[in-house]
């Protein structure tokens, strides 16, 4: 990450230099910096914790098997705000975005905290669906004010969120934390969020103007590998007709491999990990589905954390891996073949890698070749790919899951 500081840092000396602070230059460029990264690695990590959280803790206030309602709840709303938002959501000041993902993020907490039904946890379910989906395309569109190593901390946080969210919530109901409790204390994200967005990152997005038609007419594609400045124009006023001709581009390019890795990904998920049994070892069968879920999460925790180090081009290919690992996931399940339980281990460690790989390859490509001026609205619709996967992922899985227990 050392070749993307440097060049924040040269940016950053430029801009000192026009305001002409002359007082230890050096040391306020790397301010600057980790700051950025700092505050993009627990927004990312702060989005997606309750979202973690929520399905896990509406199981054990409510104590009822309401799978499908939660499920349903968990996916729809994200992929409702991803789909449409991104269409009019750039006319909306940063700072009012921001306070909706605060809002519905507490919200979901309280709600499910204090509710005593059903309905009632569903709709606290919902809330955190539509914070993480509108942080998503929020953050995201967010990167594009900042160098590209804001891609790689955003998607390195959110792959903590998976592992910290999890193991967060499990731990204080082991040392005696009521769920209930456990969700009020979770309250501290939705203020950490806060705090990295006002207090932390630096307010370039706050200097961003409304696009003009030369702007508009700009290529989508650009061939410039630099970064922005801090403050440039944004593009709300692009017609519908002219946002949707900049989606075309991106669907082959960047969304349908992505959207086919989570589709893979969360089909193995839901589908087949609770259907992959080894007897007569020290673990129980639940014992095991949770390693699995561990073992995922660390995965994609690993990848999305890696982009500043590899890089992968060829997203098609990541999206080919994961369907591999469908087969064999599948086959074990109808013909179990593998001698050990290490070696499912090491495959879902291999699968979280290549979903983690799949979604901050691209995003970080998709920061060094979108031009700037349609940046943050590229960035933002094509988070729709991951949800729309997870919900097709999700169509399939319950009937196939069905047809193999069946078996």
């Amino acid at each position: 990450m050392e070749e993307d500081f440097e060049m924040d840092q040269q940016e950053n000396e430029v801009r000192d230099q026009t305001q002409e602070t002359d007082t230890a230059p050096q040391e306020s460029v790397k301010t600057f910096a980790w700051r950025n990264i700092v505050a993009f690695w627990f927004l990312g990590l702060c989005n997606n914790f309750g979202y973690v959280v929520m399905l896990s803790a509406a199981h054990d206030i409510l104590k009822q098997e309401e799978h499908q309602a939660i499920l349903l709840a968990d996916i729809l709303p994200a992929l409702i705000v991803k789909m449409t938002a991104p269409y009019f959501i750039q006319s909306i000041h940063y700072s009012i975005k921001v306070a909706g993902v605060v809002l519905f993020g507490a919200a979901s907490f309280l709600i499910v905290a204090f509710s005593h039904t059903v309905e009632i946890s569903v709709i606290g379910v919902a809330c955190a669906s539509i914070a993480s989906g509108l942080g998503e395309l929020t953050f995201l569109g967010l990167t594009s004010f900042y160098h590209r190593s804001s891609v790689s901390a955003w998607s390195s946080g959110t792959g903590g969120a998976g592992v910290g969210g999890a193991l967060s919530y499990a731990g204080l109901l082991q040392i005696g934390v009521s769920a209930r409790n456990s969700l009020l204390i979770m309250l501290v994200v939705p203020f950490t969020l806060s705090i990295s967005f006002w207090l932390i990152l630096e307010k370039r997005w706050a200097k961003a103007v409304i696009s003009s038609p030369v702007a508009d007419r700009a290529p989508l594609l650009s061939e410039s590998d630099g970064r922005p400045p801090p403050a440039r124009q944004s593009g709300p006023n692009l017609s519908l007709a002219q946002k949707f001709q900049l989606v075309k581009p991106l669907v082959c390019k960047y969304m349908a491999p992505l959207f086919l890795v989570y589709v893979a990904e969360y089909f193995i998920n839901q589908g087949l990990f609770e259907l992959i049994f080894f007897r007569n070892i020290w673990l129980s069968h639940s014992e095991q589905y949770r390693w699995f879920q561990v073992i995922y999460q660390i995965g994609v925790f690993i990848s999305r954390s890696s982009v500043s180090i590899v890089q992968i081009h060829a997203l098609w290919l990541l999206a080919f891996f994961q369907f591999v690992n469908v087969g064999l996931f599948l086959l074990e399940v109808l013909h179990p073949f593998l001698p050990s339980i290490w070696i499912v281990f090491a495959m879902i460690l291999w699968e979280g890698l290549l979903g983690g790989a799949a979604y901050v390859n691209t995003f970080y490509k998709m920061s060094k070749e979108i031009a700037e001026e349609h940046r943050e609205f590229s960035l933002g619709v094509t988070s729709q790919a991951d949800s729309c996967g997870i919900a097709v992922a999700g169509a399939i899985a319950i009937p196939v899951h069905n047809v193999l227990c069946s078996l």
